[in-house]
């Protein structure tokens, strides 16, 4: 079954910064067996660290989209992923099992053509080296544009255990009181 992304991508206002992942998980499908009400924005998987990481980070609860959204906005912070539309195989969220990948370069385009991004964070290496091999026609543009990959968030990645990663966010996600002063 193809699906296509269920929530978009998210642009506030003078965004300076942006967060790419891979694609949502199967939970955001309602037409997926495994759809979750709750998985109601990116990451939202109860297994994926991201939120988690971030709520230690900033000190913060982000418990619902609104709070998520508002801290993003708050940091200058895009979110997108780099694939627009795919299939899975093993119906299972690991990127390895994307497949028949369609890529999300004209909204990821628009938004570094719109936005004065200074950073682009990955949330895995797979997505660092996916952007940069899918999207190297993009980058041409944006040389000077740093990019940072992030420690996955999954707990798969169990090279770095939750406190070595929220360490690792801390040091080089922006900081939220300068941030805020603009």
């Amino acid at each position: 079954m193809i699906e296509t992304h269920a929530f978009g991508n998210f642009v506030p206002e003078n965004a300076k910064y942006l967060i790419l992942g891979s694609f949502t998980a199967r939970q955001a499908f309602k037409e997926n067996r495994s759809y979750n009400k709750s998985y109601d924005w990116f990451y939202s998987n109860k297994r994926n660290q991201f939120w988690f990481i971030l709520e230690k980070v900033y000190e913060q609860q982000l418990e619902n989209k609104q709070e998520k959204q508002k801290l993003f906005s708050n940091l200058c912070i895009a979110i997108a992923d780099i694939i627009l539309q795919c299939e899975r195989k093993e119906n299972n969220n690991l990127d390895k099992n994307l497949i028949n990948s369609v890529y999300n370069i004209d909204a990821i385009t628009k938004i570094l053509d719109q936005n004065k991004i200074k950073k682009i964070f990955f949330t895995s290496c797979f997505v660092e080296k996916k952007f940069k091999q899918i999207f190297k026609d993009v980058l041409n543009s944006y040389k000077e544009i740093e990019m940072i990959a992030l420690p996955s968030p999954s707990p798969r990645f169990a090279r770095m255990n939750k406190q070595q990663k929220i360490r690792k966010y801390k040091e080089l996600l922006p900081n939220l009181n300068l941030d805020q002063q603009i």
